[in-house]
């Protein structure tokens, strides 16, 4: 939504201020923020709750006219992509900007030392859908089925760490900034191996470098995954879509007999 300006910027500037002076609700975040622009970034606070996710820029100069502040108000049927992390939040949309060449319209939002986003992650994980990406790391994965050391491959640099597996989740956790993820199963499209040593999770995150809703996270395994483990996740994804099929070898040689 593009941000609005006059009278319904005043009216949300004293919406803001009055939230800022007031308890956060338990169903409500509120943070201050620097919002990145393309030359520079401005503060402001950012409002976030099971509705609707709001940023109101605040004034660099005492008497500042409202009307030349920033304001922004997103529903999530609005928002393309969520994506959070400890110190960033990106709002992706649906609205092309024109000036570069129709890509989709994002605002980015980062936090000051000691503060942290893993809030929001915990308040819409169960309430999003495949639209959230969690570049966090989710403290409870379910019952954990394994865990194995693994280095994510990237284009220029990869980063190295632990994928978990467990009843409700995928998880790698990485020190490396920005890269940890957490995947529903329901937001994995796919999950391949080549070999003991290597596995692929496709799940529902807009790649860099071109247009689609999909992205490879290829990781090389430092301990081999066995087929057993594999089907563990393989038949669980499947599971979370209604598929109800064989998916062993030993099953698929019963099935002819």
């Amino acid at each position: 939504m593009a941000f609005r300006n006059q009278k319904a910027t005043r009216a949300a500037m004293v919406m803001v201020l009055s939230l800022t002076s007031a308890p956060a609700a338990q169903s409500s975040l509120r943070y201050h923020v620097r919002h990145k622009h393309w030359l520079g970034s401005g503060a402001g606070v950012l409002q976030i709750d099971e509705r609707a996710i709001s940023y109101q820029e605040l004034g660099k100069k005492k008497g500042e006219a409202s009307e030349q502040l920033h304001h922004a108000m997103w529903n999530y049927d609005e928002i393309q992509q969520l994506y959070v992390s400890t110190k960033r939040l990106i709002i992706l949309t649906y609205k092309d900007r024109k000036w570069l060449l129709g890509a989709d319209e994002k605002y980015e939002f980062g936090l000051s030392d000691g503060q942290s986003f893993e809030p929001v992650y915990a308040l819409l994980k169960d309430k999003l859908d495949r639209r959230l990406v969690a570049a966090i790391v989710d403290p409870d994965p379910g019952a954990l089925w394994w865990e194995v050391p693994a280095k994510l491959l990237g284009r220029i640099q990869g980063s190295e760490g632990v994928l978990e597996a467990g009843a409700g989740r995928i998880i790698y956790k990485t020190q490396r900034v920005d890269q940890s993820r957490t995947w529903r199963y329901e937001d994995i499209e796919n999950v391949s191996s080549t070999d003991p040593y290597h596995l692929t999770i496709t799940a529902y995150e807009r790649a860099v470098m071109h247009f689609g809703s999909m992205r490879d996270f290829n990781f090389q395994l430092k301990q081999p995954l066995d087929e057993v483990r594999f089907e563990m996740i393989w038949k669980r994804l499947n599971r979370s879509k209604g598929l109800q099929f064989l998916t062993s070898i030993n099953e698929r040689n019963r099935s002819r007999k």
